[in-house]
């Protein structure tokens, strides 16, 4: 196992099915929270799972790709796989913690101006692969190829509040960003998902050159990727003398190379799976916790949902753990109608919501809507979307509500519910709530499945981006997410956990971390005992 020399990709010994899916695809995340510009990332070891890290070998890690057109620009990434190699091989200015909140990678510090729109970055030392220094020059390079208006790098939402043509490099260790409006939570932006630094002019990644824990070694697409260590990283070189990432996009072909010694790393398990293995010493399941917001969306611009009494029995309809134990076996734990539990800014004093079918009864009833017939909206395009919509729909006969079930494209879904319809299966990776909020919820928001357009819920939004002191910041989400909570249009019943395995000899594997922050798919702190 310690052998450091590479080994064939998995497609070429007979154990790996790699296709053009997408059974990998991210689900939504895009950066925005606040940052002071201190602050650790939590300890990337999981407990038991820890031990003195051993120097050598090399680790295989198997995961769900997107076939023989992937690409290792870092800009260009839209898959768990394209994350995990881009972070192996590239730095961001910050990355997200475990509780969502900013923390600094390429970036030593952030200051603000008095009035939050202008923000001064200052570098750390780092080096690119080939030895040059990373600079603001380059800082601002990435950044301007990804907001250029003909490309369609995922992070150009999330750059938009800069004003890129008024930023300057102030020194080569210096990047002075101005923005458009007053930004509070502008670190948000420096961690966004696919917003990476990559040396100024770099446009061809076919040989990519970046600052990350480990230098390019060898690339075929749909196939493998090979990296080594690079000893020179800022942040420490990596315990392993390589990693291979490996695709095998079918979750059971993960699963069975894993227990053939193939790959000591499996990215992304059923709920199933896990339970099968779990416990039983060949392999050791992890799961990520929060990594997964599981819920309904009601749109509160038509009926029945513009009524606020309509959404209310609905929220009291659910039975939470009911929807877990059967959508997510279990895999997961219960929500409480807002987004983000255990993230930053979280609402977490408000009480928990439970069944009341009686109560849901009076409200329809004081609503004019006794004997609703209401059509849920769903399709295979989520872990339990198909079997939380079978749930509630028993759920809400309870209730003396009739829900008809209507099962749509899986590849057409997101698209077709965000303006169709009435209510539907929705669910989001992790992301700040600040993000959440700004994404989905602002009368401006592209992505406001809900409809909740509200002026007043708006300029709270604002006034939180222009309040400089965390706790009051803290105090004007809080008094949104009351808001939410009462007559909002986000029936939010779940939060499922990510599940990876590994092989018993791996160490270092976060326990922590949800899917897609800073130590999720961490390579450079794995070790092989």
């Amino acid at each position: 196992m310690n052998d450091p020399r590479p080994r064939p990709a998995l497609a070429r010994r007979g154990f790996l099915i790699a296709t053009g899916a997408t059974a990998g695809a991210l689900a939504l995340t895009a950066g925005c929270s606040t940052g002071t510009g201190t602050g650790t990332a939590a300890d990337p070891a999981a407990g038991p799972r820890n031990g003195t890290p051993q120097r050598g070998g090399t680790l295989r890690a198997a995961f769900a790709g997107g076939g023989a057109g992937e690409t290792l620009d870092p800009h260009a990434a839209n898959l768990f796989v394209d994350a995990a190699r881009a972070k192996a091989l590239f730095d961001k200015l910050a990355d997200f913690g475990a509780d969502l909140a900013p923390v600094p990678r390429l970036a030593a510090r952030w200051e603000p101006n008095a009035r939050l729109d202008t923000w001064k970055i200052t570098l750390r030392e780092a080096v690119f692969h080939d030895g040059r220094p990373v600079t603001a020059e380059d800082v601002l390079h990435s950044y301007r190829r990804i907001a250029d208006p003909q490309g369609t790098f995922r992070a150009k939402a999330s750059l938009e509040p800069i004003d890129l043509a008024a930023s300057r490099a102030l020194d080569p260790s210096t990047v002075e960003f101005r923005l458009k409006r007053p930004y509070a939570e502008f670190p948000n932006v420096l961690a966004a998902f696919g917003a990476y630094i990559v040396p100024k002019g770099s446009t061809d990644f076919d040989r990519p050159v970046g600052s990350g824990p480990f230098r390019f070694v060898s690339f075929k697409p749909g196939s493998s990727l090979l990296v080594k260590r690079n000893d020179t990283y800022w942040d420490g070189a990596p315990h392993l003398d390589q990693v291979e990432f490996v695709i095998a996009t079918e979750e059971s072909a993960r699963v069975s190379a894993l227990l053939g010694g193939q790959v000591q790393y499996a990215h992304e398990l059923t709920p199933a799976s896990a339970r099968t293995h779990e416990g039983r010493g060949r392999i050791e399941i992890i799961r990520l916790p929060g990594s997964g917001m599981q819920g309904f969306v009601m749109k509160t611009d038509r009926p029945p949902f513009d009524d606020k009494r309509v959404r209310q029995a609905f929220f009291l309809i659910a039975d939470r753990q009911e929807l877990v134990d059967g959508a997510l076996s279990g895999a997961g734990e219960i929500g409480n109608d807002l987004f983000g539990k255990g993230y930053q800014y979280y609402a977490s004093d408000l009480p928990q919501r439970t069944q009341d079918l009686a109560k849901a009864r009076a409200l329809l009833k004081e609503a004019g809507a006794e004997g609703l017939k209401v059509t849920l909206d769903t399709a295979p395009a989520g872990t339990g979307f198909i079997e939380a919509a079978g749930i509630f729909k028993e759920q809400a006969a309870k209730a003396g509500v009739t829900v008809e079930v209507r099962v749509g494209n899986k590849d057409t879904y997101w698209k077709d519910i965000l303006s169709n319809g009435s209510f539907a299966s929705y669910r989001s990776g992790a992301m700040p709530i600040e993000s959440h909020v700004s994404q989905r919820l602002l009368t401006g928001s592209t992505t406001n499945a809900t409809k909740w357009q509200h002026k007043d819920f708006d300029a709270l939004y604002q006034q939180a981006q222009a309040t400089r002191d965390d706790k009051q910041r803290a105090a004007l989400y809080a008094r949104m997410q009351r808001r939410l909570h009462d007559e909002g249009g986000f029936l939010i019943w779940g939060f499922a956990d990510w599940i990876v395995a590994t092989a018993p000899a791996v160490r270092g594997v976060s326990g922590k971390a949800p899917a897609n922050t800073l130590d999720w798919a961490r390579f450079d702190k794995l070790w092989l005992a």
